[in-house]
């Protein structure tokens, strides 16, 4: 289900994204966001990930990956990019058919690189 919450956005993002997604809702921040294939499909993939990691998992997982990224040197964007989950978002998200295909728990090949 999509929602539009900028504030919401805003307050758990630090102002930093343009939508977040939190099971089983993608919130966004823009009304003319709904119609972004590319970013609901990023925030699509977020989803199915947090389905295969009984969705806790999924945000112990992806606050650890920044935590380590932050306390190897990197700023918050780095950070923020380096976690699996996001790489394999970004990396598919023009892909509108990804999860079609998708293999189950596809983020771990992009696990601590």
């Amino acid at each position: 289900m999509i929602i539009l919450a900028p504030r919401l956005v805003k307050i758990i993002t630090f102002g930093f994204a343009r939508a977040i997604t939190l099971f089983p809702f993608v919130f966004l921040t823009q009304t003319s966001d709904k119609t972004n294939a590319q970013l609901i499909n990023h925030e699509r993939i977020h989803l199915r990930q947090q389905l295969e990691l009984f969705i806790i998992l999924f945000y112990l997982l992806y606050f650890g990956e920044y935590i380590v990224s932050r306390l190897r040197g990197k700023n918050h964007r780095q950070a923020y990019r380096a976690i699996s989950f996001e790489r394999e978002a970004f990396g598919h998200e023009q892909q509108l058919d990804y999860l079609a295909y998708r293999p189950v728990f596809a983020f771990r090949k992009y696990l601590w690189k």
